[in-house]
């Protein structure tokens, strides 16, 4: 990967769970813990968060490549996250390093899959629970993710992601946060 593992894990771990939190003042911040990794898996690691005493488990990749290359744009990564006290399990999202264009939606494609992905600001997510579960089950079984989206400026990307090591990060949160 691009990025050091600390420094994805705390840049995830702040947009997933932290954004609110850490601007909401000094009492929400401490209630948050550092993330801790469980493993890197070829190119994908796993971790665990705590926020507000609940323990949440991710796990987080950077594209293996990114075009156009000659745009400039923040960390990307893509995320899939387990929230056991709140029953979330396989929550995808993505950080595309720049804001989307608004009522532009993005896609990734796993294969033959293809899979929308509704944005807002920087992030993308799936529109619902069963579409999250049909990605994750195409990520276990395929070898690469190509992530589009249009920039708030009208320029197209295209991310490639690398799924190897997926399936063992995610049985690595699977484990570290049993329902």
């Amino acid at each position: 990967m691009k990025k050091s593992v600390a420094f994805i894990a705390a840049v995830a771990a702040a947009f997933a769970f932290g954004q609110a939190g850490l601007s909401g003042g000094t009492g929400e911040a401490r209630a948050q813990s550092s993330p801790k990794l469980i493993g890197s898996f070829r190119d994908w690691e796993a971790f665990t968060f705590t926020e507000k005493g609940k323990k949440i488990c991710y796990m987080v990749s950077a594209p293996k490549s990114s075009q156009p290359k000659n745009v400039r744009r923040g960390d990307i990564y893509f995320m899939v996250t387990h929230r056991p006290a709140e029953n979330v399990r396989d929550e995808i999202s993505v950080y595309a390093g720049y804001p989307y264009r608004k009522g532009v939606n993005a896609t990734a494609r796993i294969g033959g899959s293809s899979f929308e992905l509704i944005t807002q600001g920087e992030n993308a997510w799936t529109p619902d629970v069963a579409t999250d579960k049909r990605m994750v089950k195409a990520m276990i079984k395929g070898k690469s993710m190509i992530v589009r989206g249009i920039s708030q400026r009208g320029t197209t990307t295209t991310d490639r992601y690398s799924l190897l090591g997926f399936t063992a990060a995610h049985k690595a949160i699977d484990k570290a946060c049993k329902r």
